[in-house]
């Protein structure tokens, strides 16, 4: 009797088990419709037409505007350096003096052969005058009266020689000193006492006049935007003094083979006393270019027809679909060229889960 009770339950139980789990299932099958019909929350942006506002910021080096590697036209050895690096000097001043020895001989040598040129130049004259009294007397000959006219035409040609050859020896020795073509401050010293320079060889460098400029190496790829930068706010790097600004004076059109860039040159208007020559300074242009819709890159879908975005009904908060053309890709965002209007609600965030007709909601966001 005992056994046969316990049966009895366990056909029992085996039968409600079934029935638990279809009841469960029922519960399930009728509740999944409702959390798939429930708003999805996704993040929603307004779009809206701004400025093109952009700001750029490079680093660059205070030069000289007008600027003159001073050299000797003639090799030497550098007996003097006159000058230290930032000395401002006046038009004439001796900077550098070279070994002048051998231009000290020349021109002695000169000088002496232009008094001997003098000497047979004064001494032809008279020969020439005596042998035409002779002649007109008919004391001499014609021949000896010619002679002597072409020895002073020799006198006169070897006197031009030695007046040339002088003027030359005192060029050389006025070379032999470097003088400051006009008022100018030394940027840099590049040769030292006992140094062998070549001809031509800079041996300092100059900034002509108070013109100051800064020159930046922009990258090639900001040069291609279309967008002019006529004028730059400007501050030194390791200064804590007012910025001042500058204005493009110069574009290269050439760009830098090795690093891909392209030079700028900036003249600075009303510089503070602060600035000197190398230093480094910072440049920061702001550029304005046409309105446009801007949208995070977290809201760009594609269709096999190209780039699209989630757009939102307002009325009824369901999605749809829309194609879109890109005028270009910035960090973190896109800007659309075509496709969208002002006030559109697009999907920002969260358009990975979206079908067609989905009902969606804005989420909270959180910082």
């Amino acid at each position: 009797m005992r056994y046969a009770t316990v049966t009895d339950r366990f056909s029992q139980d085996q039968v409600a088990m079934p029935m638990l789990f279809r009841a469960l299932l029922a519960l399930t099958l009728c509740t999944a419709p409702v959390a798939a019909d429930a708003p999805l929350a996704v993040e929603i942006v307004t779009t809206a037409t701004v400025a093109d506002t952009r700001s750029q910021t490079l680093t660059g080096e205070i030069v000289a505007r007008d600027q003159l590697n001073a050299s000797f036209p003639q090799g030497g050895r550098i007996s003097q350096v006159l000058v230290e690096e930032g000395d401002v000097v006046d038009k004439g001043a001796p900077l550098v003096r070279m070994e002048a020895v051998q231009q000290q001989q020349a021109l002695r040598a000169a000088e002496a052969g232009l008094s001997t040129a003098k000497a047979d130049h004064a001494q032809a004259i008279e020969d020439l005058d005596r042998q035409t009294a002779l002649l007109e007397r008919g004391a001499t000959t014609r021949i000896r009266r010619d002679s002597a006219q072409d020895a002073l035409r020799i006198a006169e040609a070897t006197l031009a020689q030695a007046r040339s050859d002088l003027e030359r020896a005192e060029k050389a020795l006025s070379e032999t000193v470097l003088l400051a073509p006009m008022a100018a401050t030394v940027i840099k010293r590049a040769v030292e006492p006992g140094q062998v320079v070549g001809s031509a060889q800079p041996v300092l460098e100059l900034a002509l006049g108070e013109g100051i400029d800064a020159i930046f190496d922009v990258p090639e790829v900001l040069m291609t935007q279309g967008y002019p930068i006529e004028t730059v706010s400007l501050e030194l790097i390791d200064s804590t003094g007012p910025t001042f600004e500058g204005r493009t004076r110069e574009i290269s059109p050439l760009v830098d083979p090795t690093k891909g860039t392209v030079a700028i040159t900036v003249s600075i208007i009303d510089p503070p006393s602060s600035v000197n020559y190398g230093d480094a300074v910072l440049g920061t242009a702001t550029t304005e270019g046409p309105p446009h819709i801007t949208l995070p890159h977290t809201a760009m879908s594609a269709t096999a027809d190209g780039p699209a975005v989630w757009v939102v009904d307002p009325d009824t908060m369901a999605v749809s679909v829309r194609q879109i053309t890109i005028d270009r890709f910035e960090t973190g965002r896109i800007i659309v060229a075509d496709g969208l209007e002002d006030g559109t609600l697009v999907v920002a965030r969260g358009a990975q889960l979206l079908y067609s007709g989905r009902i969606v909601r804005q989420a909270e966001i959180t910082q």
